[in-house]
């Protein structure tokens, strides 16, 4: 069926929309005022790589939570035509849970993992039903070009939010400390907590309003037990995804390098913390990399349609060698904001053009059970990245020491994804697959 262009356009665009809305969590809770707010207020009582260590741990441990159920909860959505309430209930969940990091004040490391754990599988389980959704919302043509301008959207939301934010921890910026009802730093953190749970909230409503449900799956759904059901549908999964050897390549290089990718989100802030970069540069250089992050975003998108996907993530694979080899040298301000601005340069689209390279793949009426794969593939990095930067810094003193392994994972991840055929994919996932 041939959807009308203007009604796809505005399908497109509210998609897009939930990248900006949900970038609130990703800017300001796990890349750059929570990291901080946690080693330096939450983990106050706990020596200096001590809290970098137990940061990364915490994210291990969320991720693992993650993992195990989002192919469970990609099953269940395909057979139950029920994607956007999984999405809705697990974003209200990080939403709820955000909000409730303003309790955290100084010692309270356990309290602070526990709410921030719950939030983050919230956050991730829903990018599980959001991912999902691409190949139903965007034409054949036109997913990476939508999976790239979401990427941006992304930056550019979760950029403007973390400005507001980073003047409510820094009033002095703007020459406003002296205002009265201006919040300290302490109380600027826990106020942007909230405002990501409201951020977060108002501009999910465009997908929820505008993007239809696709069409549910009938056969063995087991509709009084959806559960087990699910697992059901994980396991022939499992079975079947023997059948797509390029599928199985491509996950296993994409978890391999967004182990690496992931690994930098998560710990730059707390390993700048560590080695004594001041919070308004921290903060500065993350905020930057949003901005910055837009345009490369879209240009990833652009190359993609001049290079192809697979090779412009080779492009964005050989810049990430370059940041972590940088990082193992990394002593000044000046070195995290020129590394910081290499992420920007790579980041958005790498990532981008993974999603779409798979949508591209995967079969096509499964999209959910198989996002909810590779997402897991997701989950997997992000448990082991940061466990390893977390138990080098416990058994060497320093975190420095566990930079140069990510080095190994962006070579290896490059290696395997240049094996894979994308079109031999397509082929075995949806044969006769027309573009619509």
């Amino acid at each position: 069926m041939i959807m009308p262009e203007k009604i796809r356009s505005r399908m497109e665009n509210a998609w897009c929309m939930y990248d900006w809305a949900n970038s609130a969590f990703t800017t300001t809770i796990i890349a750059a005022v929570f990291p901080y707010y946690y080693v330096s207020v939450a983990g106050k009582s706990l020596d200096p790589n001590v809290a970098t260590a137990y940061w990364g741990y915490t994210n291990t441990f969320a991720m693992l939570l993650t993992a195990v159920t989002a192919p469970v909860l990609g099953a269940i959505a395909d057979r139950s035509g029920s994607r956007k309430k999984f999405l809705a209930a697990l974003a209200g969940i990080g939403m709820m849970f955000s909000g409730l990091l303003a309790l955290v004040g100084p010692g309270d490391w356990i309290l602070a993992s526990a709410l921030f754990i719950c939030g983050l599988i919230g956050w991730s389980g829903a990018n599980v039903f959001y991912d999902s959704l691409l190949p139903h919302v965007a034409a054949q043509g036109r997913i990476d070009t939508v999976s790239s301008r979401g990427f941006a959207l992304g930056y550019l939301g979760g950029g403007l939010l973390l400005a507001l934010n980073l003047v409510m921890i820094q009033p002095g910026l703007l020459g406003l400390e002296s205002f009265p009802g201006i919040p300290d730093a302490q109380w600027g953190a826990r106020v942007s907590f909230i405002s990501v749970a409201v951020w977060w909230a108002v501009f999910s409503a465009p997908l929820l309003a505008r993007v239809p449900e696709p069409p549910v799956r009938t056969g063995d759904y087991d509709r009084l037990n959806p559960v087990r059901s699910g697992f059901r549908r994980v396991t022939r999964t499992i079975r079947e995804a023997r059948r797509h050897p390029d599928i199985l390549l491509f996950l296993t290089a994409y978890w391999l390098y967004n182990d690496g990718i992931a690994s930098v989100i998560v710990m730059a802030v707390a390993f700048g913390h560590e080695i004594g970069i001041s919070q308004g540069h921290l903060i500065g250089a993350i905020l930057a990399v949003q901005f910055v992050g837009v345009p490369f975003a879209i240009l990833f998108g652009r190359l993609s349609g001049w290079i192809g996907a697979k090779r412009s993530i080779m492009v964005g694979l050989g810049i990430y060698c370059l940041i972590v080899t940088g990082g193992y040298f990394m002593t000044s301000p000046l070195h995290f904001w020129i590394l910081a601005l290499l992420v920007a340069t790579a980041q958005g689209g790498t990532q981008a053009l993974s999603r779409s390279l798979f949508a591209r793949m995967a079969p096509e009426k499964r999209a959910a059970e198989f996002f909810g794969f590779y997402d897991v593939s997701a989950k997997f990095a992000s448990i082991m990245g940061p466990f390893l930067f977390s138990t080098v810094a416990i058994l060497t003193g320093s975190s420095r020491n566990g930079i140069l392994a990510l080095l190994a994972l962006f070579v290896l991840g490059g290696g395997l994804l240049s094996a894979v055929n994308v079109e031999r994919a397509r082929a075995t996932s949806d044969p006769g697959r027309n573009e619509i």
